[in-house]
């Protein structure tokens, strides 16, 4: 996998002290993203399932991934979230697809399993809202995934902050 940054203890990319994994690449290029170095697939460095989750245990936080968007290396990065999951950790996810085209993909929709909640949707500029909890615009959703699976209809995530 192509890592650009782990950041470990952060509390902006979903609830409490959580690592934050940001790979690297993203084809939206949305419009005043907050990580345009990141769009580079080839930016970062390599690192292992191995070598992630050494970082990961020593932390002890739940997870985040982000990036760029990590859905473009989701192949690669399936192995992780089985790795994250047996540790007992939850795994949130910021990607620029919406769930629907994550869904309606076969290679894509692999990693839903292993995502507690996604954050979808592409950050559109004239929709930002810096009050928003967890997301830069108001298109974007923070979806229970287990629950939305279950259901079979979208379920957001509710804080219970």
């Amino acid at each position: 996998m192509r890592v650009i940054d782990i950041i470990n203890g952060t509390t902006v990319d979903g609830p409490g002290f959580r690592t934050s994994i940001y790979f690297a690449g993203c084809r939206h290029r949305c419009a005043g993203c907050q990580n345009p170095s990141t769009w580079d697939a080839d930016a970062g460095h390599v690192m292992s399932v191995d070598e992630i989750m050494q970082i990961v245990n020593e932390n002890n936080f739940n997870v985040t991934f982000s990036g760029g968007d990590p859905l473009f290396q989701v192949d690669r990065i399936i192995p992780l979230a089985q790795s994250i999951k047996n540790s007992g950790k939850n795994i949130w996810c910021y990607t620029g697809f919406t769930y629907e085209q994550i869904q309606s993909s076969a290679h894509l929709k692999q990693i839903l399993p292993y995502l507690d909640v996604l954050v979808d949707g592409p950050f559109v500029e004239s929709m930002r809202d810096i009050d928003l909890l967890f997301r830069g615009s108001t298109n974007q959703r923070l979806i229970d995934v287990p629950q939305t699976l279950a259901n079979a209809a979208i379920t957001l995530w509710t804080s219970d902050f």
